[in-house]
């Protein structure tokens, strides 16, 4: 196989692109756009096959991983294999694709991603109540517009389809319900500012609507006055110059700011549900740079300052210069909230290599395991994501460093995965120089 895409690519390298007419540069570029896609579909079938390995992580990481592409990203192309793929009954009978039409265009090379895109979404807002008939004949027709035109054309004609189908846009509680979500629309922007994405059912709606027109009015929770209020005088909203996005982005802050840290709420991984925040004792007292939360989030130091003054949150506060925080031992086998808070703060979410798991939906792990006899000591517990913690009993392995950070080591017999430390959660290393690189324990390296 190895040989036979080196053929290739060594033919696509002796066309003399200087010698084609302008005309036929177009053609070259259609042929060799149609092989990429054949490549890509012929992909698939291999990836329908994927299975998870002992000691690897689930299917979309290791994917992930191995191919050096985001989960997102694995997780998509596993999606896409799933529906263009055959299939196979419980019984084990042949069944064709979810999208057997689209998968014959997507096979011969004739699609691009977004043509399938477009396809993928038109099926995922399409309500339940059309016939199977009429959803196999919108397909077979999406499919074959889908060679002869754009993406952004075959779109139009996707809307088009869906009017016909759903003439009267009835949709169910269960349509409604699956399109409902939340995302942060990637991480914090350079400003530290956040994009989401809210599609709200009714229910959602209403609600919000109801505590934005209490507390999105004029002059009230207004972070700009000395003392914001619930209940503003006239004068005081006469002068809120803020906008009615604005007022409504302060209402959300006020309606989630107050249950925090209730006790009656519980707790998450042993703590109250809150907002944990690390700093550098130097930070705040210049009240310059900023603040890591418990997800990741950055905030600027005057934001946790006034964090800070609200009750419930914790604020662990480290020295600059060595990093150094609180040194906590336990005799017994469970971390103690005040462990858990100097990891939030230290480690900030999951070790493993790669991982991108905030410290939220960590769990507490034993470097040297406690049923081996190893104590619970702050220098020798670190996090793991539930998923990377359950690998640590497949053959993985972790060693602390001289410098603290964990090292993730892989079984022997899985050379396709790679160990080593996690930067993601602290970019400030990143820009280390060479002799600023921390030296290895040269200690014995099992778990």
């Amino acid at each position: 196989m190895r040989d036979a895409r080196d053929r290739y690519l060594e033919s696509m390298a002796a066309v003399d692109l200087d010698g084609l007419s302008p005309a036929d540069r177009f053609v070259v570029l259609e042929e060799w756009e149609t092989a990429r896609r054949q490549q890509v579909a012929a992909s698939q079938a291999l990836i329908s096959r994927l299975e998870q390995v002992e000691g690897c992580p689930p299917v979309p990481i290791t994917l992930g991983d191995v191919l050096r592409i985001s989960p997102r990203e694995a997780k998509r192309r596993i999606r896409d294999a799933e529906q263009l793929q055959p299939r196979r009954a419980l019984t084990g009978e042949p069944l064709p694709p979810l999208l057997p039409e689209t998968s014959k265009a997507w096979h011969a090379g004739l699609l691009d991603g977004e043509h399938l895109r477009v396809i993928q979404k038109f099926f995922r807002d399409l309500p339940d109540h059309v016939p199977a008939v009429e959803v196999e004949k919108a397909e077979r027709t999406l499919a074959e517009h889908a060679v002869n035109l754009r993406p952004d054309q075959l779109e139009k004609i996707a809307h088009q389809l869906c009017l016909l189908l759903n003439p009267d846009g009835r949709f169910s509680d269960e349509d409604r319900a699956r399109k409902r979500g939340f995302v942060w629309c990637g991480g914090q922007q350079v400003d530290g500012m956040s994009v989401g994405r809210l599609i709200a059912d009714p229910e959602l709606r209403s609600l919000v609507d109801a505590w934005m027109a209490k507390f999105a009015a004029p002059g009230v929770c207004n972070p700009a006055d000395e003392s914001p209020t619930a209940t503003p005088t006239d004068e005081v909203a006469e002068r809120d110059v803020r906008s009615y996005g604005q007022r409504q982005h302060d209402a959300l802050k006020a309606l989630l700011r107050m249950p925090l840290g209730d006790p009656k709420f519980g707790q998450h991984n042993g703590l109250p549900v809150t907002v944990i925040v690390s700093a550098t004792l130097q930070d705040i007292q210049a009240k310059t740079g900023h603040g890591v939360t418990a997800a990741g989030t950055l905030l600027p130091i005057s934001e946790v300052i006034r964090l800070g003054a609200h009750a419930y949150h914790y604020l662990a506060l480290f020295d600059h210069v060595d990093g150094r925080g609180l040194w906590l031992g336990r005799t017994k086998r469970v971390a103690s909230a005040d462990q858990r808070i100097m990891l939030h703060s230290k480690e900030r979410g999951c070790t493993r290599p790669g991982c991108d798991a905030p410290g939220y939906l960590t769990e507490v792990h034993h470097v040297d395991e406690w049923a081996e006899g190893g104590l619970t000591n702050i220098d020798k517990l670190t996090f793991a994501c539930r998923p990377d913690h359950r690998l640590l009993d497949q053959g993985w392995r972790t060693r602390k460093l001289a410098n603290g950070d964990t090292e993730w080591i892989p079984p022997p017999e899985l050379p396709m995965l790679h160990g080593g430390t996690n930067d993601y959660h602290h970019p400030e290393q990143l820009l280390r120089g060479d002799g600023d690189a921390p030296s290895e324990d040269t200690g014995d390296p099992a778990a």
